[in-house]
């Protein structure tokens, strides 16, 4: 069955199991930070990183335990392994006992289904099914809505925002103001390196795509789980990088990423 009786897992089992899905997302992106503080240590330049591509994820199968009245955590475990919680409200008159049939009609309605349509669908599919077996099912809908709404987002992880004040080309103020308000905002630079193709990708200057960057080079190289190409490793320097090194370490990082995460997959 899809979910668990309250009375069989006491404080610590959930505490336990709460933490065990947590921990492998947390390692994750500590891997991910860490990755883009080296990188930004070993060149001076900044270094992003792009967590694993995650939009393409669907659901495989969602297990729902009670914490208590108030609480459940719905546990979402994806195709390629990816496992996220979420903890949502329950409804004050809420029969904790029917949580095992609000997880049959989840499984049942939303398996195969991308993790960012979740939300939609739980309105549209999933509302219809509850109102006639749920009690107090509004307020329960828009519980869990909400709760997905946030699921698994693509993250940038950042790494010596500032490493660009300290080369001489970006001693003039409005140069670097631009440019770092773009480093600021993620979107442009979220937008640009995911528009590179797959492998290593070099841009020089006004080859890239925003003009903000015609006094940068950008390097990225994308990692991938299995073979599916998942995230990507940047470097964003000024057009006189150390190219070769720079390539060696971007290198060096994606297939160790890739590795680490076949392993954590």
């Amino acid at each position: 069955s899809n979910a668990v009786s309250p009375q069989a897992l006491n404080k610590d089992d959930r505490l336990m199991l709460k933490s065990v899905f947590a921990e492998r997302i947390y390692e994750l992106e500590n891997i991910i930070k860490n990755s883009a503080n080296i990188l930004s240590e070993l060149t001076n330049y900044t270094s992003i990183v792009l967590g694993p591509k995650v939009h393409e994820h669907k659901l495989r199968k969602i297990q729902i335990i009670p914490l208590n009245q108030e609480a459940a955590i719905a546990i979402i475990v994806t195709d390629t392994g990816h496992v996220e919680n979420k903890t949502f409200s329950l409804p004050p008159s809420f029969d904790i006992n029917e949580l095992e049939k609000v997880a049959n009609i989840l499984n049942e309605r939303l398996v195969g289904v991308p993790l960012i349509e979740l939300k939609d669908k739980i309105y549209k599919e999933v509302a219809v099914l509850l109102r006639q077996h749920i009690h107090s099912y509004g307020e329960l809908v828009s519980s869990l809505a909400d709760s997905f709404s946030g699921t698994i987002s693509e993250k940038l992880f950042f790494g010596g925002k500032t490493n660009m004040l300290k080369q001489p080309e970006f001693h003039d103020i409005d140069k670097i103001t631009s440019l770092l308000s773009m480093i600021e905002q993620e979107k442009g630079i979220y937008e640009i390196i995911t528009q590179n193709p797959s492998g290593i990708h070099v841009s020089i200057g006004r080859e890239n795509k925003n003009i903000i960057l015609k006094d940068c080079s950008l390097i990225t190289a994308t990692y991938s789980v299995g073979n599916e190409q998942v995230g990507t490793l940047a470097i964003l320097g000024p057009t006189r990088m150390e190219y070769s090194r720079v390539i060696s370490l971007l290198q060096f990082f994606s297939n160790d990423f890739t590795a680490l995460l076949t392993k954590l997959y």
